[in-house]
């Protein structure tokens, strides 16, 4: 006999206002309460808090809601600095205090370490730096609102394309937050405004960078009062006709000076966002290696030469691998303007077997790795063969370093040093770094 598919008929979601007690928060800072033993994650809820919230999503092994109304507020709560807390997609954890934020963070990085990885270890002391003001980058949104017509400059709202109009961000460094009123000003007086898609604004320790995304080409009276204004702010301006295409039209190339040595970049080469910690984590993992002076390093991911150089100052040889040519290139001119000829660069796919290699046939003391948020995986299963004996893992994702932990330990390193970075104050997002090493 046929049998005929019969959708199941949708549950009905629950809108109703409902009253729930936060028991803890989950790894990105939401508020978890239980209802009938399922988890519902409120963000924007604290520990011990009884808050009155709203439905949004219900599958069957946890549910989603908004935050309506606390009833009972915990001690932990402040009131957020930013008056655009509640709209902005940024800054999602202001409504604690930095230092339980951190206690978080690390509780955090211990529970995943020890879930995946199953190493429970005592962290060493967050890597902090200032709470406001740290971001050395930011990427502002362009829009021109259907109905107004006006130009909305800002940031993205949460879960949403819509844009939050901010003159200042309490978290972006001061020389940047100047370029934002004059520079809101200009743009909504350009004659084709919908030509306009994001602004781009980053710190340099010689100058300030304004990237602008154009999605058709700008009007010769526009670019020439945008040209003026980067002269007069004596900003480095950069045009963006494409996403693979930069133009240099104002000022001269950025740089940073990190260790005693100076990093030239250009706006969209990655760089850390948090200057402050950026330099105690380079110190932090040059002390971990202890190098000597006769040590071969290998620093896998190496981007622009952050680490390799300060490396390179200390240790006898470095050999920097990263996947993309022109990184490599970079790495290659920064050293050389550094005038360290101990430190060489090579092109590779580090998710690829690295047997055939010209740097891999050679033995190193030393190794550090510095992935993106997908972790190492393939390269951190090769690590043993490359002969160091201290290996420094920097991570932007703890649940990877917690996978990729467990390869090192079955190769038979142990884990000798955790540590939080504290990298994105007011952030669920917790970078971490960790040390092991072998007999």
């Amino acid at each position: 006999m046929a049998r005929f598919f019969q959708p199941k008929k949708k549950t009905q979601l629950n809108t109703k206002h409902q009253s729930v007690q936060i028991e803890k928060l989950d790894h990105l800072g939401a508020g978890i309460a239980y209802q009938n033993k399922k988890p519902i994650f409120i963000e924007g809820a604290l520990p011990g808090e009884q808050v009155l919230v709203q439905i949004t999503e219900s599958k069957s092994k946890f549910s989603r809601a908004n935050l309506i109304k606390i009833q009972k507020s915990s001690d932990l709560r402040v009131e957020p600095f930013c008056p655009h807390y509640q709209e902005c997609g940024g800054c999602n954890m202001q409504h604690t205090d930095v230092s339980t934020q951190q206690q978080h963070k690390q509780q955090t990085l211990a529970q995943l370490m020890k879930k995946f990885a199953g190493q429970t270890a005592e962290l060493e002391a967050p890597i902090t730096g200032d709470s406001k003001g740290y971001r050395r980058r930011a990427r502002v949104s362009l829009m021109v609102d259907k109905k107004t017509r006006q130009l909305k400059f800002g940031f993205r709202k949460k879960q949403s394309k819509d844009i939050v109009n901010v003159t200042h961000c309490p978290v972006l460094a001061p020389e940047l937050n100047q370029l934002i009123p004059p520079l809101q000003k200009m743009l909504q007086g350009f004659s084709n405004q919908d030509a306009l898609g994001h602004i781009e604004l980053v710190k340099g320790d010689n100058t300030r960078v304004i990237v602008l995304r154009h999605m058709k080409p700008l009007k010769e009276q526009d670019q020439a009062q945008l040209e003026a204004f980067a002269a007069e702010q004596q900003a480095t301006l950069y045009l963006m006709p494409q996403t693979d295409q930069l133009d240099r039209i104002v000022g001269e190339q950025a740089h940073y000076l990190e260790a005693g040595v100076t990093i030239p970049f250009e706006p969209n080469n990655f760089i850390q966002v948090n200057q402050q910690v950026n330099a105690q984590m380079v110190e932090q993992a040059l002390n971990w290696l202890e190098f000597a002076e006769q040590d071969r390093v290998l620093d896998l991911f190496c981007g622009l030469g952050n680490f390799s150089l300060p490396m390179a100052k200390t240790a006898q040889h470095v050999i920097g691998v990263e996947g993309v040519d022109s990184m490599v290139e970079k790495a290659t001119f920064n050293a050389k303007l550094n005038q360290l000829d101990n430190a060489v660069f090579y092109q590779a796919n580090l998710e690829q077997d690295m047997t055939g290699q010209p740097w891999a046939s050679e033995k190193f003391d030393k190794l550090l790795l510095d992935p993106a948020r997908a972790g190492a995986s393939g390269i951190v299963d090769q690590i043993s063969e490359l002969g160091a004996t201290r290996v420094v893992y920097v991570s932007c994702n703890p649940a990877t370093l917690a996978r990729d932990s467990q390869s090192l330990l079955n190769q038979g390193f142990q884990l000798d040093k955790l540590g939080m970075l504290d990298m994105f104050p007011h952030t669920s997002h917790l970078e971490s770094m960790a040390l092991f090493v072998k007999d």
